[in-house]
C-alpha cells in the first residue's frame, strides 16, 4: 500500500528520509549540492561513517560559527566537522575506496534518472551547460547502492524520472532508490515502484509521469 501525505517536502526533509534509510554501520559517500544535507540528519545511534572524496573519513555535519576550519572541508567546498576517528588521506587512497567496492551506500544528485535505473548527472548538454562529472562516475558504479536526491521536476515542470534519459549518462542502471519532494522510488528490475507520495496522489504521479514510470 502507497503511503500518501500532503504536503511536498523541502530539501531538509528529503535528507531526513534519506538519512533514515542508510543501514546502521554504513559506509557512506554524499555528493555535491542536496546530498549534503544528509549528514546533518544522521542520528549517531546508526554509526554511519561518512567518506568525501576529496580525502576524509568520519565526516561530521557541516560547520557553522566558530566550528568553521577553512582547511576543513568536503567535496563541494562546505565548512564540516569531524567526528573523532576521523582520518585523512589524498585523492589515489580516496578513488581506490569508491573503486574497490569499499562504500556501502553513495547519495548523489541527478538531472535524470531512468526507468531502469540509469543515471545523468554531469551534462544537459545545453549550449551553456559547464559539464561536471567529477568523481559521480566512479561513484555511481562503485558504491553497493546509489541513492538519488533531487526535484521530481525541473523548472520548466518537466519530469527527471523519465522512460529514458535524454542527457548524457553517468552510468547504467546504477539508482536504486531516488528521493524528491513528491514522491520516493524504489528502483528494481520492474521499473519504479513508488514507495509514498507528499503533495500529489499516485494517481497523479501517474499522470504526470505515465504509468510506466508511476506503476
Amino acid at each position: 500500500m502507497i503511503v500518501e501525505h500532503q504536503h511536498p517536502l523541502d530539501a531538509g526533509e528529503v535528507a531526513a528520509r534519506i538519512a533514515a534509510d542508510i543501514p546502521d554501520g554504513a559506509y557512506v559517500n554524499l555528493g555535491i549540492g542536496r546530498p549534503t544535507l544528509v549528514a546533518d540528519f544522521l542520528r549517531p545511534e546508526q554509526q554511519v561513517v561518512l567518506h568525501t572524496e576529496n580525502g576524509m573519513l568520519g565526516m561530521g555535519p557541516a560547520a557553522s560559527g566558530d566550528a568553521i576550519d577553512p582547511d576543513l572541508i568536503n567535496a563541494g567546498k562546505v565548512p564540516i566537522t569531524e567526528l573523532p576517528g576521523a582520518a585523512y588521506f589524498g585523492h589515489a587512497e580516496s578513488f581506490a575506496m569508491i573503486r574497490g567496492g569499499h562504500l556501502d551506500v553513495c547519495v548523489l544528485g541527478a538531472f535524470q534518472v531512468s526507468a531502469d535505473g540509469d543515471l545523468a548527472n554531469w551534462h544537459t548538454d545545453l549550449p551553456d551547460a559547464v559539464p561536471a562529472v567529477g568523481g559521480a562516475m566512479d561513484l555511481a558504479v562503485g558504491a553497493e547502492a546509489v541513492y538519488v536526491t533531487m526535484t521530481l521536476f525541473d523548472k520548466l515542470g518537466r519530469p527527471k524520472l523519465v522512460p529514458s534519459c535524454s542527457y548524457p549518462v553517468t552510468a547504467r542502471g546504477c539508482v536504486r532508490r531516488v528521493y524528491t519532494d513528491h514522491a520516493i522510488f524504489a528502483i528494481g528490475p520492474g521499473g519504479p515502484e513508488i514507495l509514498e507520495t507528499f503533495g500529489l496522489s499516485a494517481a497523479e504521479l501517474a499522470h504526470h509521469l505515465g504509468s510506466g514510470i508511476a506503476g
